[in-house]
């Protein structure tokens, strides 16, 4: 496709907005046409991110003043249980949009999910049944040429990427999965909290969310559909006090005579053909500074000095393949372009 693609992203001046923003002024393909922002509409993006100086963009704008005559598709960068009335107008006004979701208003396919992890009804039910889970790696044929794509959350595509391959390999026993995971301040978004406090979170480390974290249900869904029948893994999130990354260590017990090497070796096969997954030599544990600011993933496998036990360590960028990056991955797949299109920088390293 040769064709300038117009889109608009939503909720420009969050982090993933303008990560968004970072990744597509580099694509040959997508042309940025709109911006929004509720409380920061009428301020240059320059304003608002000064790593933007000196870039010809769009002024931030609100959603309904977007006119919609030139926009292709959307990046919806909206915080959570907003997205659907929008994502809702924006199709009732214009019925050929392609859009990509990052917020989890689309994740859960099952209503009654919905409703019990976020507290209120679906707002936009009909659009649920359309909407394509965008975890590339395992649904990449039935994102292509989809209208409405969620993206997986960062937790979740740290943890679903190894396990989803050993589960649906049976591998693993479905019942004994323990996620340890760690992310970076800006998995936190950017509106001010006294908790996100420099003074606050610098020299220390905690958990949260313990035994309730939504992303639990979307943990949920996609092991349950790899494995066959219902799995509930046991999940722990951490803040750490980094600006970037997620970091998953992986506790499982091997189902039948597999081992660790065996379980390397099906994650090996599973992803050697795959762009932006890595599968280190086993035994090799990743470091999250080796992703930063890319596309890419990490999975490394060690034995457990217990037999019939394995440790596998994941990790990624929470706002590159964790956000807006699997979201640039899903839009190249919708609009049927190259899937690695823009997304083929390195990471930052030191």
């Amino acid at each position: 496709m040769s064709k300038t693609i117009n889109v608009a992203i939503l909720g420009a001046s969050g982090y993933t907005g303008a990560e968004l923003v970072r990744l597509l002024l580099r694509h040959p393909n997508l042309r940025i046409a709109a911006l929004s922002a509720d409380s920061k509409a009428g301020r240059a993006m320059a304003d608002v991110f000064p790593q933007f100086a000196g870039v010809d963009l769009p002024v931030l704008q609100k959603i309904e003043e977007i006119d919609l005559d030139g926009i292709d598709a959307v990046f919806g960068a909206l915080p959570h249980g907003t997205t659907q009335d929008v994502i809702s107008d924006l199709l009732a006004r214009k019925p050929d949009l392609k859009i990509v979701d990052l917020s989890a208003d689309f994740r859960l396919a099952d209503l009654d999910a919905y409703a019990e992890w976020y507290g209120h009804p679906h707002k936009a039910p009909e659009l649920q049944t359309e909407a394509v889970y965008g975890l590339v790696e395992v649904h990449r044929e039935k994102i292509r040429g989809a209208r409405l794509v969620a993206n997986p959350g960062c937790y979740t595509t740290t943890a679903e990427l190894p396990l989803i391959a050993l589960l649906e390999a049976g591998a693993i026993d479905a019942d004994e999965i323990v996620i340890d995971a760690k992310t970076g301040m800006t998995g936190a978004g950017r509106a001010a909290k006294e908790g996100m406090l420099f003074s606050e979170v610098s020299e220390g480390i905690h958990a949260y969310g313990v035994g309730q974290h939504r992303h639990m249900a979307e943990l949920d869904q996609e092991f349950s559909a790899a494995a066959g029948r219902e799995v509930k893994a046991s999940f722990t999130p951490h803040l750490a006090p980094m600006n970037r990354g997620i970091y998953a260590t992986i506790y499982v017990r091997a189902a039948g005579s597999v081992d660790a090497a065996g379980m390397h070796g099906i994650l090996a096969d599973r992803y050697a053909g795959e762009p932006f997954v890595t599968v280190l030599p086993l035994g090799q544990v990743p470091q999250s500074r080796h992703v930063r600011g890319s596309n890419m993933v990490q999975i490394g496998v060690v034995a457990d000095r217990r037999p019939g036990r394995a440790i596998v360590i994941s990790t990624l960028d929470n706002l590159v393949k964790g956000a807006s990056g699997q979201a640039v991955q899903n839009m190249n797949l919708i609009l049927g372009l190259p899937e690695t299109t823009g997304l083929e920088q390195g990471a930052l390293f030191p």
